[in-house]
């Protein structure tokens, strides 16, 4: 709303063709009129007969749909001045790589049924995408002991069918960052501290404490070899740490879930079920990958 007082000169807008009447009848503003063009906040603040603006009017006319630049306005033929549409700001343009994407948001206002609708067509189309099933099995894996030795035994694995070459790297990509954090002694059960300590507390580390702890080390790790649904590999993880097969239960309990269903696993034994030492044709079934 503008407020004008009694004595002020009339505004009179850019290109009209005809003077406005003062408030007195029967006479013209007293004062000369003057042309005033709504383009920036900072040119409308500057004249002195600059009525009070709305906060949320001085922020559209300040600009910050972006920046205002002359080579927008356009001319009609009544000499008035109008902007070809609102620009935006330069950081958000970035529809270029999703034309599609662009349109369906360009649509929202002039008809939400149909942006709607394109987009539920958008997420059919793009749902394998977006949506992932579970590929793995909902039965829990079996987990059992058989004589295992930390310093010479092998583990076993059976799955319900016999693995994809991307299953196998999957599990041969666990295997490898399990022995790394266990070869740089992260599995050492005598130092949790952070684990250990109570959850009301605000949590501290003895780093002196944590370097005279006794280390554990990951020894060595054989190669993952396959027979069709069997696998096994041999380990030598040293000292007696039991933190160290907890990890690789859970990470297989995950693996068994949500990408390739296990069986079961056996921690040692030098024999399992339908395993034949002298297999080695990759026919038959057989391949080595390497850890």
């Amino acid at each position: 709303m503008l407020i004008l007082h009694a004595c002020a000169p009339f505004v009179q807008a850019s290109g009209l063709p005809f003077l406005l009447n003062s408030r007195h009848s029967h006479c013209f503003a007293s004062f000369p009129t003057i042309k005033l063009r709504l383009r920036t906040y900072a040119q409308f603040k500057a004249s002195p007969f600059a009525p009070k603006v709305s906060h949320n009017l001085q922020g559209v006319i300040a600009g910050d749909e972006g920046p205002y630049n002359d080579a927008d306005d356009v001319e009609d033929e009544d000499g008035f001045s109008t902007r070809r549409g609102f620009r935006g700001r330069g950081e958000e343009r970035d529809y270029d790589r999703d034309p599609e994407f662009a349109e369906i948001l360009g649509s929202c206002l002039d008809n939400p049924e149909k942006a709607q609708s394109k987009m539920e067509e958008r997420l059919r189309r793009k749902r394998n995408k977006i949506l992932h099933t579970k590929t793995g099995s909902a039965t829990p894996m079996k987990v059992t002991f058989n004589k295992f030795n930390f310093s010479n035994s092998y583990i076993w694995f059976e799955f319900y069918n016999a693995p994809l070459e991307k299953d196998v790297s999957l599990l041969c990509d666990s295997i490898r960052a399990w022995h790394i954090v266990g070869r740089l002694g992260g599995c050492n059960s005598m130092n949790m501290q952070l684990s250990q300590s109570p959850l009301e507390k605000r949590p501290s580390y003895d780093a002196i404490q944590g370097a005279n702890v006794t280390p554990t080390t990951f020894y060595n790790i054989g190669d993952l070899e396959i027979q069709q649904n069997l696998a096994r590999i041999w380990v030598d993880i040293g000292t007696g740490e039991s933190l160290i097969l907890d990890l690789l239960i859970n990470a297989l309990t995950q693996i068994s879930s949500d990408f390739v269903g296990i069986k079961q696993v056996v921690f040692g034994g030098s024999e399992f079920e339908n395993w034949k030492e002298n297999m080695t044709s990759e026919d038959a079934g057989f391949s080595v990958h390497k850890i």
